[in-house]
């Protein structure tokens, strides 16, 4: 049975292994939602899940089947607006089956508990069929870009999306 909880400091190394393995490398080929044909570099610094962790503005979840952790996402609190939503990533292998959705339906609630009004989220503008999955979510290309915070040849920018998330 998947459940979904927040993460603990104690979750930090196999945090980052997931988000490692979801992202990039041959692990994450063997998904759909991955950069490994775009980035080889790490997607998390080392020491940035550490930190982001004890931040009382980030909060993240995480999948679990059994002790086995599976996914996870974060949400930030930006201001009493919105929030931000990052690292949504499920384990390669399980991609498809619906636990990305119930992350992303988790993170909302979370937010619209807080009394959050807005999600916002960046992603890479070349990646079509993610930023299709999260259309189909309910969020919508605000017409915003941001650069990519490492210089690329060719340049990477992230295209931002939003979504209204409505009372609890």
């Amino acid at each position: 049975m998947i459940v979904i909880e927040a993460a603990s400091r104690d979750d930090a190394a196999g945090l980052k292994s997931l988000l490692e393995s979801a992202y990039r490398g041959d692990s994450a080929r063997r998904g759909w939602n991955h950069e490994a044909d775009i980035l080889d570099d790490e997607r998390v610094a080392p020491g940035e899940v550490e930190a982001l962790l004890p931040n009382p503005a980030v909060t993240m979840l995480v999948a679990r089947d059994g002790a086995d952790l599976i996914g996870c996402v974060a949400v930030t609190a930006k201001d009493a607006a919105l929030a931000y939503l990052g690292m949504l990533s499920v384990a390669p292998d399980l991609q498809s089956g619906g636990i990305g959705r119930r992350l992303l339906d988790a993170a909302e609630e979370h937010a619209r508990a807080l009394g959050i009004a807005a999600m916002e989220m960046t992603v890479i503008d070349s990646r079509d069929a993610l930023i299709a999955w999260y259309e189909r979510r309910g969020y919508r290309r605000t017409g915003e870009t941001r650069p990519f915070p490492v210089l690329r040849d060719p340049p990477i920018t992230f295209a931002v999306l939003e979504k209204p998330l409505g009372p609890a």
